[in-house]
């Protein structure tokens, strides 16, 4: 994550570029970026849902995932979202939660999955078609969330995403 805890990045297991001290790293070896997560910073204090943006890399005629390798920052999925160098991505934002007055809360409809209130529920969605879920994260009791995800997100990419919310994000709350 960056210092502000807004910004966060996925990778696989492979090897870091930066650490590879001159020899020619085979691009089998080389990390993988598998997400970016990047919080919209809230400095002034307001109250409401936070917003988030998610970038993943995009599938290939057979639907699999497009391998992202960046050699630099320049090329990683942050620097490429922040340059709008979307060519291979794919660009997901937290579905906006409505204000219900009965409540006085914002809410989403989780269709019974998440069962209690929290700054941490959020379902993602793409722009595209706003009604299907492709992941949904939520608290059903005191230290308990559940998480759901679909095409074209991974396992490992939904989870990772999930922790996300957990880091204390002196921005964002």
């Amino acid at each position: 994550s960056n210092l502000m805890g807004t910004k966060f990045t996925v990778y696989d297991n492979g090897t870091n570029p930066s650490k590879n001290l001159g020899a020619l790293l085979e691009d089998s070896t080389m990390r993988q970026e598998l997400a970016a997560v990047c919080y919209e910073t809230n400095v002034l204090g307001f109250n409401g849902p936070r917003k988030m943006t998610v970038v993943i890399p995009g599938m290939n005629m057979t639907f699999e995932r497009v391998p992202v390798r960046p050699q630099n920052e320049q090329e990683s999925l942050v620097s490429r979202w922040q340059n709008n160098s979307m060519d291979n991505l794919i660009e997901l934002h937290n579905k906006a939660p409505v204000w219900n007055d009965d409540t006085q809360s914002y809410v989403l409809n989780f269709h019974g999955r998440v069962t209690q209130a929290s700054v941490k529920n959020f379902q993602i969605v793409h722009d595209n078609d706003p009604d299907y879920i492709v992941m949904q994260f939520g608290r059903i009791a005191e230290d308990i969330f559940t998480l759901d995800f679909n095409y074209p997100m991974c396992a490992l990419q939904a989870f990772a995403i999930g922790l996300s919310s957990f880091d204390s994000k002196l921005a964002c709350e």
